[in-house]
């Protein structure tokens, strides 16, 4: 899962980003509230998190752009304000959540989990393509014979791409860039490291279905 941290106190940033890669979320981290508008305008998350006092730009206002744009993914905002009149403005203009500094890391974990959770029940929570089956809630991967297999974080992503667009090739810059994030260090040949995993774990189901590798271009999931 992707998700934007817009955080303008790096030292509370950095620690932010360590939580959530330590909790398997990929994150791409900004510092101001341009930053977060165009990220989200342009990247592909599953979710953000806007701290409201920040330059160039606040968090209510970049939510409210967001909204605006039709980009419906669930927000948490983030502010060391406690009244009541600014959490009304804050989920008023479309936030899904609303935490108040200082927080426990915890409870962030919590409220993220549960605003992902009400998304997913908006989309099918089972995915099927030919006799395989994925899980979105609890990341297992089955076959029609019933036979389960839980996914690791990052096969789990790449599976739901591959996926929700069957038949469709997937380059390797978008898998890096939705799982991996932008400032990732890693390197590109992570995909076909997670990509020959997935394979050995279609096999052992004896699925129907194989992920067929167009040179130069990407993957994509076939019968």
């Amino acid at each position: 899962m992707r998700l934007l941290l817009a955080e303008d106190e790096k030292d509370l940033s950095d620690a932010l980003v360590t939580v959530l890669k330590h909790n398997n979320y990929s994150v791409d981290a900004v510092y101001n509230g341009q930053d977060a508008l165009d990220y989200l305008e342009a990247g592909d998350y599953d979710g953000a998190i806007l701290d409201i006092m920040m330059p160039k730009m606040d968090g209510i206002t970049v939510l409210k752009k967001v909204r605006a744009d039709g980009i419906h993914l669930p927000i948490i905002l983030l502010t060391a304000k406690s009244e009541i009149d600014d959490r009304v403005t804050g989920l008023d203009s479309g936030a899904d959540d609303y935490l108040t500094k200082p927080f426990s890391m915890k409870e962030l974990l919590a409220r993220i989990r549960a605003m992902t959770r009400r998304q997913e029940k908006t989309t099918d929570s089972i995915l099927q393509f030919s006799d395989i089956q994925l899980d979105r809630s609890t990341y297992q991967l089955s076959n029609s014979e019933g036979t389960t297999i839980r996914l690791a974080n990052k096969e789990y992503q790449m599976l739901e791409m591959l996926m929700t667009n069957p038949g469709q090739v997937i380059s390797v810059d978008q898998f890096m860039d939705k799982i991996w994030g932008y400032d990732s260090e890693a390197e590109f040949n992570v995909v076909w490291v997670y990509i020959s995993y997935l394979r050995k774990k279609l096999s052992s189901l004896h699925a129907h279905v194989q992920i067929k590798a167009t040179r130069g271009v990407g993957y994509s999931l076939i019968e």
